[in-house]
């Protein structure tokens, strides 16, 4: 099955800087730069075909989103990889979205107060992936009963990857998913 991502605000999440590092990872060259606007990367592929990325540097353009669409196309085409896969290579940050999972670790709750790390499994960019949060009082309790019963969450916030980790900062909305209920 092909995946083509076009969401608007997926796009934007994806930092210029980053894609550039991962360009060069995979053998890109910078051949130029207009700037602090864009840079132009080139590549031949494995049949020895060239091939050339328009790289936006400014988030904040409107056609940031296009841009990065294209990107996306040319590395499916180049990598013969699906776009949701490089999709995951890229992602730094997933801002105010609600992800589904189920809690797999609690660990050692704080002593001072009703809260504690939890370790989440869920799906991102079409993988199942760790998740780590922290939540506290009745989000705590609720995280702790979905684990007792192997219940799956719905949990809102903004999704962070450092390195090859995936943390959920702010928390929040969190609820026993409601098709799993009696």
């Amino acid at each position: 099955m092909i995946v083509t991502v076009r969401d608007p605000d997926i796009l934007k999440t994806l930092e210029p800087p980053q894609v550039a590092a991962y360009l060069q990872k995979h053998g890109w060259h910078e051949q130029s730069r207009d700037g602090d606007k864009s840079s132009i990367w080139t590549r031949k592929n494995e049949a020895g075909e060239d091939y050339e990325i328009l790289l936006a540097l400014k988030p904040e353009v409107s056609g940031f989103a296009l841009r990065m669409y294209e990107v996306m196309e040319t590395l499916e085409i180049v990598e013969n990889r699906s776009q949701i896969e490089i999709l995951a290579d890229l992602i730094t940050s997933l801002p105010n979205m609600t992800l589904q999972g189920i809690v797999m670790q609690i660990h050692t709750p704080n002593t001072d107060k009703l809260s504690g790390e939890i370790t989440l499994i869920g799906v991102i960019a079409d993988k199942l992936r760790k998740i780590q949060t922290s939540l506290a009082d009745k989000d705590y309790i609720l995280a702790i009963k979905a684990y007792q019963e192997r219940l799956p969450i719905l949990c809102s916030g903004d999704l962070i990857k450092d390195n090859n980790a995936f943390i959920l900062k702010n928390p929040h909305n969190l609820t026993l998913d409601e098709l799993w209920q009696n």
